[in-house]
């Protein structure tokens, strides 16, 4: 099985090769032995964009090349580039540029065309792949889980072990969970001088007003928070140390990037979220957030 980077970055040069060629979800699925559905995933995971709208986007951005320096007939460019007919790729046309292809030929406008997708090497996590960070308003939410005590010797570690035995063991004595597929690992720090954090394997919850007892409750206040995204060719079970320092490791890059316009709160609280449905047998998706607040 070929590895989430080496996927990722197979699947936008074929697209571009492809483009002329027929190439779709259906094909690069194959290609891949995935599901098409799980590569639609992947790809909307890593990039923010559904594949779909995607390799449209470059076909259109391709034919205007044909469209501009050709005198080929539409239904010709239309057919060239895999639409069923013209009026398919008309209507596309529009909607992408604003403008029929006619109307473009006879007006010279120009047009902003959406550029190819491209992995670099810091998207590269040992073969895994990373992304971010971007910035996402999280809206609040509350969870009930097990909270531990982690010594700073052990906050790699000892929170995957936490994890691990709160979703096996724990989780099903909790009430009113949204998102039952949703794993949510919160760290608290209480300033950057303890020497230990509190993390929380935990659920999302409606409300804090039925907590088993041996459990807590908290409240994650509505942030702008910076969110990483990592995809590993293995079971979200499999997330170790090894894993999770390589992603600090990346994360602590941008920390210290005194560039940007955020400054990030992760000395004091983040937190994990882990869609364990949309684990297939073959890739894990995790995504990461803390609060940022902005630069004075």
């Amino acid at each position: 099985m070929v590895k989430p980077y080496d996927l990722l970055e197979n699947v936008l040069i074929d697209i571009e090769k492809g483009i002329s060629k027929g190439i779709n979800i259906e094909i690069l699925a194959t290609r891949y032995s995935l599901s098409d559905r799980h590569l639609c995933r992947l790809f909307q995971f890593a990039f923010k964009q559904p594949i779909a709208g995607y390799i449209r986007s470059r076909k259109l951005a391709a034919s205007l090349d044909v469209l501009l320096k050709t005198n080929s007939k539409i239904v010709e460019i239309a057919l060239g580039y895999d639409f069923d007919y013209e009026q398919s790729y008309i209507k596309s046309f529009k909607r992408e540029f604003g403008i029929t292809p006619g109307d473009l030929r006879k007006s010279g406008q120009i047009v902003k065309v959406k550029p190819p997708l491209y992995l670099y090497d810091e998207n590269r996590l040992d073969g895994s792949a990373f992304f971010g960070p971007d910035f996402v308003m999280v809206p609040q939410f509350h969870v009930i889980g097990k909270c531990c005590r982690v010594p700073v010797s052990d906050s790699v570690k000892l929170p995957a072990d936490a994890g691990r035995h709160f979703w096996d063991n724990d989780r099903s004595l909790i009430k009113q969970v949204i998102n039952p597929n949703v794993y949510i690992g919160i760290t608290h720090k209480k300033n950057h001088t303890e020497v230990y954090s509190d993390y929380t394997p935990s659920v999302q919850v409606k409300n804090l007003s039925n907590i088993p007892h041996g459990y807590s409750g908290h409240t994650f206040d509505a942030s702008l928070c910076a969110r990483f995204r990592y995809i590993g060719q293995h079971h979200y079970y499999d997330l170790n140390a090894d894993i999770a320092g390589m992603m600090y490791k990346a994360i602590w890059k941008f920390y210290e990037d005194n560039q940007t316009k955020y400054r990030m709160s992760w000395d004091k609280v983040y937190f994990e979220r882990i869609d364990t449905g949309k684990y297939d047998g073959t890739y894990c998706q995790l995504e990461w957030f803390t609060p940022v607040t902005e630069k004075v």
